[in-house]
């Protein structure tokens, strides 16, 4: 391979940010205007951002040695995160309409990627607008298409460039730093930034299904990540769980994929970085709701999975940062409270001031924000794989189970983090086996579903 190809980690990430210096040069087109500071009793300005396939625990900040997440560990340092965050169905589409409603996805009908929210559903953008609120989306939809020139309840900013993350995530961000630097209206405003990476990964992976003989990239030896303990992990697992995995990878084409995949959360983190570079340079951050969280996760190699759409924790588990300077906690990971994408509309409207949407599923992190004790859920409920799998997990157990699929996990997360072990089939885990099912048809009970779901969940 020629030396212009065999780029070391060092001169990869000097070129990505050299070409993030070219961009900012041309800040000059969007000179910052300083926004007069709202009173306290105003409402907040609320900044969505959201990644797409970015696991919890990809923040350097987080413990992951493995990243440089210089924008996101900025951000946390004055935010409250959350340890126990879910998605509320680990693939794109169907998560973000659970984002975007407070509804789960058979409630939506979105089950499955390229659906649109079901009539009658109101998104966040039009329950705001219609409540004083100037909504403005920049990036990634896929409710249906995955970059729309028009969303209802939005004015839209067009900007990303398909399925390609690296090129379309500094238009994004470019666009969302003009709105912010351009702006004098004393409205409020909700700015929502989808961007797409570390997305890249899915074209990366179609790109190397043959195991790996040398490194493509020369010097990154010994900067690739160590395997997953759970590698080889292979619990039984119901089969309509259908779980993407690579079999004829080598430890080298295992290490790489997952060097290349932090590389791509680093590239995301940059434009998040030059998101909230605007938000403060501007004066808007004194008055601004900021909410950080990603649609679902990525397999990394856990039970030697890729990609998405599985209830295992790697593709599950998504981050959750909420920062409001002055307003609530800085710097506080909450571990035990259970945590979901169903969240995110009833937390915005309380900061509003707005009422709930109809029917919502999920509660305001408020009160966690705040340092206040109350009572919180006892359980959450994830749906996947085209309305045919659920997932509830309540204290320690988490319970994976698929419609008519005699093959059902239970796992102990405190004893077995990795999910290695199914307990399911253990006698002396009956009574946590038969409670969980007891939850999950209490849960299914009082859903409105779609009509294109499959039917409430029932378990005996």
């Amino acid at each position: 391979m020629s030396d212009k190809k065999d780029l070391s980690r060092r001169e990869f990430l000097g070129a990505s940010l050299a070409g993030g210096a070219a961009l900012l040069a041309g800040r000059a087109l969007f000179p910052s205007v300083q926004v007069p500071r709202k009173t306290g009793s105003d409402r907040p300005n609320i900044l969505l951002i959201i990644t797409d396939q970015q696991g919890l625990d990809t923040f350097s900040s987080l413990g992951c040695r493995h990243v440089h997440t210089t924008s996101l560990d900025r951000l946390k340092a004055r935010a409250v995160s959350f340890a126990e965050s879910y998605s509320a169905n680990p693939l794109c589409s169907p998560a973000r309409s659970s984002l975007f409603t407070g509804r789960t996805s058979s409630e939506t009908g979105v089950i499955y990627n390229g659906l649109s929210i079901r009539s009658g559903i109101p998104n966040l953008g039009q329950w705001l607008s219609q409540r004083g609120y100037e909504t403005v989306y920049v990036g990634k939809w896929h409710l249906p298409n995955g970059y729309q020139a028009e969303i209802e309840g939005f004015t839209v900013y067009p900007a990303g460039l398909g399925l390609r993350g690296t090129l379309g995530d500094r238009s994004v961000s470019r666009a969302a730093e003009a709105f912010l630097r351009s702006r004098t209206s004393s409205q409020p405003f909700l700015l929502v930034v989808s961007l797409l990476q570390p997305h890249d990964i899915c074209g990366w992976i179609r790109r190397h299904h043959k195991p790996l003989s040398r490194l493509p990239v020369t010097g990154i030896e010994s900067d690739l990540p160590p395997l997953p303990k759970n590698l080889q992990a292979r619990p039984p697992e119901p089969r309509s769980a259908k779980i993407e995995r690579m079999p004829g990878w080598n430890d080298l084409s295992w290490r790489y994929y997952l060097w290349s995949y932090y590389r791509m959360v680093e590239e995301a983190d940059r434009e998040v970085g030059r998101v909230l570079d605007a938000l403060e340079e501007t004066g808007h951050a004194r008055d601004t709701l900021v909410i950080f969280t990603s649609d679902h996760g990525e397999g990394r190699g856990r039970h030697g999975t890729v990609l998405k759409n599985f209830l295992y924790e790697e593709a599950v588990k998504v981050p959750l940062v909420v920062a409001f300077p002055g307003r609530i906690q800085e710097n506080v990971v909450v571990h035990e409270r259970l945590v979901s994408g169903l969240d995110l509309v009833p937390t915005v409207c309380d900061f509003a001031g707005v009422p709930l949407p109809p029917r919502q599923r999920g509660r305001s992190l408020r009160p966690l924000l705040e340092g206040r004790q109350v009572t919180w859920r006892e359980f959450l409920v994830s749906e996947v794989r085209n309305d045919t799998g659920r997932m509830v997990r309540a204290g320690r157990f988490k319970l994976i189970v698929y419609r008519n699929d005699p093959t059902v996990q239970l796992f102990d997360l405190a004893e077995d983090p990795w999910e290695t072990r199914n307990l399911a089939g253990e006698p002396r885990y009956a009574s946590e086996l038969a409670e969980l099912k007891r939850l999950l048809n209490q849960w299914e009970a009082d859903l409105d579903l779609a009509p294109n779901a499959k039917g409430r969940f029932v378990l005996e």
